[in-house]
This record gives structure tokens, C-alpha cells and sequence, in this order.
């Protein structure tokens, strides 16, 4: 492969958000900029939540609360509407890895049942507008942490849940949900119990330059997942996990206009969208991603349990190595069956380069609803497998990839 082909990832983003059509955020996203600080904070060695929660409380709209020295631990943060948090650089906000704290009132949390939703989050965003989470410092989840009151920890707990096919219940890092003009950005997030860093239903959702780094034996670890969300960018992210890299799903509301842009992604499962698609994906553009190592690469996934369509998608300027599955389309994932049709159309492939050997997999729901596929400078090994049924596809992959590297999609730290 030619160096040059990846002189985009060397770039700014300014390209990738000039693009005809509406596959992609609606807003002129430009580089956030950190609030000043209302109050700057000094880590005792104990539990800081109260101190915290006080502060965010009391903080004029506007302005963060700055973590501003040493390493706070703390149980579940409400960040309230118009008030930001800032870990400066340097600093550590560990979430305490008791399951009391972050329990919903039942006795669930730290236990495991048949619905996985006995816990609140380490850090809530509810009804927001205008918050966000910033700085160069590090918010660790403890997820490899034993919890208290027991001899295991929460990522245990999570693999003896997969064991008797029932749910964890384990709090996620950071969720968002209805919230309007959201901001995260340059942080570090780490081991979560559960999921990094979810958005629900929210309008106007921006993650700039954070990285995320957490095992890959980390089960249900999500990095960043818009759920129902509109007017999304996720720019200059490094994401290394345990499972989705990146998740753009449908579960509870359309999910649409959104960027994914100039990010770098090694270990974990995919960049994906999916398998949350019930009330439809639509209007995304994933541009300047270079995926090394995970399980699966662009990866649109659902079935008739989830299923909705999935639609006006472009995938362009895409650099995929080592990686079993480098593109995955798949409309009956783990089998789930329901009465929900997903339909896979209007999905372009376009300057997508693979470059090492593995099996393309596209598979549609039939002859009658085949997913409809556009490639455009698509090129592959020598060697490649594939794996196609139901589909329609317009174009050719090119077998003349040669393993040369990808290149790098900076964080912008």
C-alpha cells in the first residue's frame, strides 16, 4: 500500500465534517474549550464524594469543578445541568468499589439476576444542558478491583454472570441521558465496572481527544456508545478495550446525523453500530479510523430481536489490520430471534483498506430484503475469504493490499 493513501490521518478534521449530504453531525463541531474552574479541589486520602458533590452543587452555570491534586475516591457523582468537572492533568477520580454505594435500594448491586439494572453510575448526567466532563487527568472505574464485602471483583462477577447466562449487575462509568449539548473531552477513562462513557437520547453529544484504556478480558467494558442520540462527534479518540470500541445504536430513540472522526482504534471488539437498531441508525460518517487488533472491524450488526433499519452509512478513509473479521455486516447476530426486520441500506465503503488477511462477512436477511452495499476503493489481500449471501453490492474489492502500516489517527492530547 502507498504511504500517502493515509496522509489523512495527519490532518485536522475540518475534511471530514464538509461532506455533501447528511451523513453526518448537523452542528460545526470545532475543538471544545475548557471552562474555568469555580472552585478547585485537593484530594484527602479518603471518601471525597461529599466534598465533591457539594462543590458541583454549588458551582455557577457555566463552570467546572477542578480535581485539582492528588487522587480522590469517591462513590456516585451527579454532575448538575450547566456545571462541568475537570480532572486536571495529573490527577486520579477513582469510583470506591463498594456496591452499596451505587445501589438502586433493592440489594442488586454487586449480585447477579436476570436484568442487570440494580446499579447507578459512578458519574450521572441527567436533564443536562451544557455539562461536560474535562482535563488530561484519569477517572478509573476499579473494575479489577475487589469489591467490598466480597473476595471478587466487579470484572469476576461479570464472567460468573456469563457462566449461568444471566446479567451482572455492575455500575457503568459515566451515563448520560436527555441531555442537550454535552462535551467530553481530553480525559482518560479506565476499568470500568461496566460500560466507559454512555449517551442516551441526548442532542448535541461531543467526546474530543479522550483515551480510553482497559483490558481486553474485560467483559461488557463498551468505550463510547451514542444510544439514541442526534448530532454526535466523537473526533481524535485512542479507545483500547474490552468489547465495542465505539457503539452507535437505537434501542430507545433514532439514532442520527453523527461523526466518528480521525480515531485510532486497538484492541476490543469493533467499530460499531448496531445491535441496537429498533428505532434506526441513519446519517453517520466514520472518516480517518485506523482499527488494529480487535475482533471485528466496521462491523454493522443486528437481528429480528433488535432489528431496525440501518441506513445512509459511509465508511471512508479506513485503514483495518489484524483483525479476524474485518468487515462485518451481519443481520442475524447471536441468532436472537423477535418480529423486528433489521434492514441494512445505503451503506458505502469508500477508500477502506485491509491489510492483512482475515473473512469479510456479509450477511443479509434474504433475496427479498439483501443489505445493500457501495464499494468505492475498497482493497483487500490477496487471500481474502469471503462469506456473502443476501446481499447487493456495487463495486469490486481490490485484492491488491500489501500489509504496508497504517498509520496513526492521533488523540489530540
Amino acid at each position: 500500500m502507498r504511504h500517502q493513501s493515509f496522509s489523512f490521518l495527519a490532518i485536522g478534521t475540518f475534511f471530514a465534517l464538509v461532506h455533501v449530504g447528511t451523513a453526518r453531525d448537523l452542528r460545526n463541531v470545532t475543538e471544545p474549550k475548557t471552562p474555568q474552574a469555580c472552585a478547585h479541589l485537593k484530594a484527602t486520602g479518603e471518601d471525597d464524594t461529599k466534598i465533591i458533590q457539594n462543590a458541583l452543587d454549588s458551582c455557577a452555570k457555566g463552570k467546572a469543578v477542578a480535581l485539582s491534586y492528588g487522587t480522590f475516591y469517591s462513590g456516585p457523582l451527579t454532575i448538575p445541568s450547566g456545571v462541568s468537572l475537570l480532572v486536571e492533568s495529573g490527577v486520579m477520580l477513582k469510583a470506591i468499589p463498594d456496591p452499596k454505594l451505587y445501589d438502586l435500594g433493592e440489594n442488586l448491586c454487586g449480585t447477579i439476576d436476570d436484568l442487570g439494572l440494580g446499579c447507578k453510575p459512578f458519574i450521572t448526567m441527567h436533564g443536562a444542558k451544557g455539562s461536560g466532563i474535562y482535563g488530561k487527568g484519569t477517572i478509573n472505574g476499579q473494575g479489577g478491583s475487589v469489591m467490598t464485602g466480597s473476595n471478587i471483583t466487579w470484572w469476576h462477577l461479570a464472567r460468573n454472570a456469563v457462566a449461568v447466562r444471566k446479567f451482572q449487575n455492575n455500575p457503568r462509568l459515566i451515563q448520560i441521558n436527555n441531555s442537550i449539548d454535552i462535551t467530553i473531552y481530553q480525559i482518560t477513562l479506565k476499568n470500568p465496572p461496566f460500560y466507559h462513557l454512555t449517551a442516551s437520547e441526548t442532542n448535541g453529544y461531543t467526546v474530543w481527544g479522550i483515551t480510553i484504556q482497559t483490558p481486553t478480558g474485560s467483559l461488557n467494558s463498551d468505550g463510547i456508545d451514542a444510544v439514541g442520540c442526534q448530532n454526535v462527534t466523537i473526533a481524535n479518540c485512542n479507545i483500547s478495550t474490552g468489547d465495542d470500541n465505539i457503539g452507535l445504536k437505537a434501542l430507545t430513540a433514532p439514532g442520527r446525523y453523527m461523526s466518528v472522526l480521525n480515531t485510532h482504534i486497538n484492541r476490543g471488539n469493533s467499530m460499531a453500530i448496531g445491535s441496537e437498531t429498533n428505532y434506526g441508525v441513519s446519517d453517520a460518517l466514520i472518516s480517518g479510523m485506523t482499527i488494529n487488533g480487535t475482533y471485528n472491524g466496521i462491523y454493522i450488526k443486528s437481528n429480528t430481536f433488535r432489528g431496525g433499519r440501518t441506513s445512509n452509512i459511509v465508511f471512508e478513509n479506513i485503514c483495518i489490520s489484524n483483525v479476524g473479521k474485518p468487515i462485518n455486516l451481519d443481520t442475524a447476530y447471536y441468532n436472537m430471534k423477535g418480529n423486528s426486520t433489521p434492514v441494512f441500506q445505503n451503506i458505502t465503503l469508500r477508500n477502506v483498506w485491509v491489510q492483512t488477511n482475515g473473512t469479510i462477512v456479509i450477511h443479509g436477511m434474504s433475496n427479498t430484503n439483501p443489505i445493500v452495499l457501495t464499494l468505492d476503493d475498497v482493497h483487500v489481500p490477496k487471500g481474502t475469504k469471503y462469506s456473502v449471501r443476501h446481499a447487493n453490492i456495487t463495486g469490486k474489492w481490490q485484492e491488491d493490499a500489501t500489509g504496508s502500516p497504517c498509520g496513526f489517527a492521533g488523540n489530540g492530547k
